[in-house]
């Protein structure tokens, strides 16, 4: 699994640091070319000899220390690495990742670099659940770092909570499974949808809704990066089109529509995460409309319903539906499942804390035509994503689900 994989592990400045020695020896002995870079508080706690040993490879500690003339050591590092590891990570490097500061070897590798990242948070447990380092994650959690949690028990200050380095174990497994992961879409040609549509009324007014394409975008990425050729069919929304990622830009329910109807023959799994407008306005104003009188009246018409018109043309496509409610999710949820031909459909209670549009969480139900397969906890939207997509991988593979 790990064999000809290039990981680079940070190491920053906490006791836990000589765990991070643990973790490189088992990623050598997988095969891994193990980069080794420490930051200087890290030298302090464990000596660079330690990794340079288990790597075989030299251990980079300063920027301006340049081995070899012929590259630049942070961006050969960053281009090389098919994962960066950072464990142990302590408040501080944590902080620089989220706000970009670059002011040693392995902050600005981590900047230069397009590989995934992987964090193992420890510290202690009141650093741990400041507001401050919380928000660090958050936001680093959005742009698709993935965390391996901290463990709870005694920690080096005498506190016992959470904070403590996961196991060497427990981080190795972890990053096994992102590699299995990585090529289980591997050949899938996946369509995704994320944003609100847009509905116009005249050139300056509009009919939308509070979605953020957080999740749709989430799920894109993800399934890029487990293997998959993925189009991005995305309405309103302010986010970057993640790296490798086709992307269509629509507006309306009926741009879409026909952007999903174009590419459906050519997919192999459609997942319609985009909140689609149900009513559009009969009438477009070509010129602004004046206020004149104290009531206006606005006729709507329904809107083509998306997933139920490619449930019910779908061949050998997977179809995913999402269903955003505020009760009786589960009975809902089913009933939208069987009347659209889904093969799986995701639910979500939207008055849920940590659950609602905007939000970089979510806590999701999963359901296929025998009822609930899955209820996750609350979790980053790349969190659900990789469940999500490691569900419907594991179907496809076996072929199972579709609904004719």
């Amino acid at each position: 699994m790990l064999r000809n994989k290039t990981i680079v592990l940070g190491v920053s400045g906490g006791i836990a640091a000589y765990k991070a020695a643990a973790i490189c020896s088992k990623l050598a002995q997988a095969g891994a070319d193990v980069r080794v870079i420490m930051t200087e508080s890290a030298t302090r706690f464990i000596a660079p000899l330690t990794f340079q040993t288990l790597s075989r490879h030299d251990v980079i500690v300063d920027t301006f220390d340049e081995k070899d003339a012929a590259v630049v050591s942070h961006i050969d590092l960053a281009d090389r690495a098919d994962l960066v590891v950072v464990a142990p990570a302590t408040a501080n490097i944590i902080a620089k990742m989220a706000h970009g500061l670059a002011d040693d070897m392995l902050t600005t590798t981590l900047l230069a670099t397009t590989a995934p990242v992987l964090v193992a948070p420890a510290m202690n447990v009141h650093m741990y659940a400041h507001p401050a380092v919380q928000a660090n994650m958050e936001t680093l959690a959005g742009r698709g770092v993935l965390f391996v949690e901290p463990g709870t028990g005694q920690l080096a200050c005498g506190y016992v909570g959470k904070g403590r380095l996961e196991e060497p174990e427990q981080i190795v497994e972890a990053i096994h499974r992102f590699f299995m992961e990585e090529g289980q879409l591997r050949g899938k040609k996946v369509l995704v949808t994320a944003g609100g549509t847009v509905e116009r009324i005249d050139p300056v007014r509009y009919l939308t809704n509070d979605s953020s394409g957080k999740m749709g975008y989430a799920i894109a990425e993800a399934a890029r990066s487990m293997g998959a050729e993925v189009t991005l069919v995305t309405g309103k929304a302010s986010l970057s089109v993640p790296n490798g990622v086709s992307v269509v830009h629509v507006e309306s329910a009926q741009n879409m529509l026909e952007a999903v109807l174009e590419r459906l023959p050519g997919s192999d799994i459609v997942i319609k995460a985009a909140a689609v407008a149900d009513y559009r306005p009969v009438e477009k104003a070509v010129q602004k409309i004046k206020k004149n009188e104290q009531e206006m009246t606005l006729t709507l018409v329904k809107n083509q319903d998306i997933l139920q018109t490619i449930g019910s043309m779908k061949k050998n496509q997977f179809i995913v539906g999402f269903a955003a409610e505020t009760e009786r999710i589960d009975e809902y949820a089913m009933g939208k499942l069987l009347k659209k031909n889904c093969d799986l459909l995701v639910a979500n209670d939207v008055t849920q804390e940590g659950a609602g549009f905007g939000t970089d969480t979510n806590v999701v139900r999963i359901y296929d035509k025998n009822g609930l397969v899955r209820a996750l906890p609350i979790m980053t939207k790349l969190g659900v994503a990789r469940e999500l997509l490691t569900l419907i991988a594991e179907r496809t593979v076996k072929g199972e689900g579709t609904n004719k």
